[in-house]
């Protein structure tokens, strides 16, 4: 019995440093980018610059224009739009969720 006690803290000892020296490995990783690219600073329908109060949402995206009569001209094939978007490299925001309450 004498025996076994220095030997159970010397496992504990061990197990403790391996879990010790895993959880360090990861403190210094970080979770990779959700979405890499840019965000979206030109209208997809006449390339001038965004401004956000003129956008419309299509399929979980939001997509942003220059003026009010450029929504209506996306409406008319927005996947159109938001492939061009994407295929320059834009990552388009998400629709928000609708509030409650």
């Amino acid at each position: 019995m004498r025996r076994s006690v220095p030997r159970l803290l010397c496992a504990a000892l061990v197990l403790a440093a391996v879990a010790i020296v895993a959880g360090c490995d990861q403190q210094g990783a970080q979770a990779p980018a959700a979405t890499k690219g840019t965000p979206q600073t030109t209208c997809p329908v006449m390339g001038g610059k965004i401004d956000k109060q003129f956008f419309a949402d299509h399929e979980g995206k939001r997509v942003y224009f220059c003026c009010e009569g450029c929504p209506e001209t996306f409406k008319k094939d927005p996947a159109k739009y938001i492939k061009q978007l994407e295929d320059a490299g834009v990552v388009l925001e998400r629709t928000p969720a609708p509030r409650r309450g």
